[in-house]
């Protein structure tokens, strides 16, 4: 949370574990009471800095026959993605007088001189009971190939998200690696006195609740298969940890132990998730099974421990602890034992995220009283920072690690946030009014 972030340094410094959850619970609802309120509107994207080697690509609009619904924007959604990725420069293709839809039509030669290197073609058509065909192209425009011929079943009502699809493709096709179009983010808002944990598509489309209360919600995590959520619910008058299916909208509380509890992370397998107890006189960490059994102490110590993290291969857990006397990030054996350090560099680093393939680390680092996004490698250990904000916090990796997901504060009021993970792309993501914070990415939809 924003005001902990700022005073958790001098606090971490000279607080007691008991002082300190009873500050920590202060800055909590101290924050998300001051929340303004939310609009349910689509978050808006804004897109600065860009690679080097952007792949300039044609996306031409899709064919379609009379029975396909007029409405329909499919070119200019997958453009949007890709364009998102910092990788690749969508074309203005608006002043082409030849606008093919199969690639028997293509004049290589016409793109070519519009500095095209990939296109695509495609059309929609008609399939019966409500069902459409999406059929696309992708094209070599300079070796005249194709290079994908894919056909998308779908619906109308599903058009947008088998614009994501294609995205993942082209990504997938150009690049080398999976794309994270598909996927989707999750994070926190508030009306009024109404808070709101919100899943939405990666491009901020079709954002939908699926929870709301009168009380402050926080924490949302993914579970690894994208079909459960887990988060901290303040509604019983205590943090309690809920996990609730994301078809069904069923849930059921996993942690109501004396004290608080807070902070689910999900280990990689799905089995279990990793969370915060104060049953003594301090935080620490603790893993339980997904259905609130099998509760197991991790670790032992008279510090304050929390904001666990699985790595990907599910044999460690990274957390927060002030044990050397400010706020480090440190590591110890999922079956529990002793911890080591992990960040040395900087006096303040918190909130810890792996990468998917568990080669870097994000977190929170205090850069100069400014508190930004910062990357570790950590077969080297080095740092680089990435975000541009002094208020920022909750790094979220895209499934395929090429996109951090973070909250930050403009001009007041909160709103989300993406940078590269080389830094060179950075976007902000928000809405015509109102607060959203603690983001997370869920995997890639199945």
């Amino acid at each position: 949370m924003y005001e902990l972030s700022k005073n958790a340094t001098n606090f971490f410094m000279t607080k007691t574990p008991k002082a300190m959850m009873n500050l920590v619970r202060t800055f909590i609802f101290g924050l998300l009471f001051g929340l303004s309120s939310y609009a349910s509107a689509a978050l808006e994207i804004e897109i600065s800095g860009g690679g080097a080697q952007q792949i300039p690509i044609a996306i031409l609009p899709f064919g379609k026959s009379p029975e396909v619904p007029a409405k329909d924007n499919l070119h200019e959604v997958i453009a949007a993605d890709l364009q998102r990725s910092g990788l690749f420069r969508a074309l203005d293709t608006r002043g082409m007088a030849n606008l093919p839809t199969n690639s028997t039509q293509v004049k290589y030669a016409e793109w070519a001189a519009l500095q095209a290197q990939a296109m695509t073609v495609g059309d929609i058509q008609p399939l019966g009971a409500g069902k459409l065909n999406v059929h696309v192209q992708l094209l070599d425009v300079l070796k005249q190939s194709i290079l994908a011929d894919m056909d998308y079943q779908t619906s109308p009502n599903q058009l947008r998200y088998t614009a994501h699809k294609i995205s993942d493709m082209i990504y997938k096709k150009l690049t080398g690696e999976n794309g994270f179009f598909s996927s989707r983010i999750a994070y926190v808002n508030k009306s009024g006195k109404r808070y709101a944990l919100m899943v939405a598509d990666a491009d901020g489309y079709n954002p939908q609740p699926l929870v709301s209360s009168n009380e402050p919600i926080i924490s949302p995590s993914w579970s690894p298969n994208g079909e459960k959520m887990a988060y901290v619910s303040f509604e019983k008058k205590k943090p309690i940890v809920f996990v609730q299916s994301l078809n069904t909208g069923e849930r059921k509380i996993v942690a109501n132990f004396k004290g608080n509890n807070s902070a689910p992370a999900w280990a990689p397998d799905g089995s279990k998730l990793a969370i915060v107890l104060t049953y003594g006189a301090n935080s620490q960490i603790y893993t339980i099974n997904d259905d609130g059994s099998g509760l197991k102490q991790i670790t032992k110590s008279t510090a304050i421990d929390t904001e666990p993290a699985f790595s990907p291969d599910g044999n460690w857990i990274y957390f927060t602890s002030d044990r050397g006397g400010r706020p480090q990030i440190y590591k110890v054996s999922a079956n529990g034992g002793e911890a080591s350090r992990v960040t040395f560099e900087g006096s303040y680093n918190v909130s810890p995220h792996f990468s998917p393939d568990g080669k870097s680390l994000a977190y929170i680092r205090n850069d100069g009283g400014k508190f930004r996004v910062a990357i570790q490698d950590l077969a080297n250990s080095q740092v680089q920072l990435l975000s541009e904000g002094s208020q920022d916090e909750s790094p979220s990796f895209a499934p395929n690690g090429r996109v951090i997901l973070y909250a930050t504060k403009v001009r007041g009021r909160g709103t989300l946030a993406a940078v590269s993970a080389d830094g060179k792309v950075r976007q902000r993501l928000s809405e015509s009014s109102g607060d959203v914070r603690e983001p997370a990415w869920g995997p890639t939809v199945k």
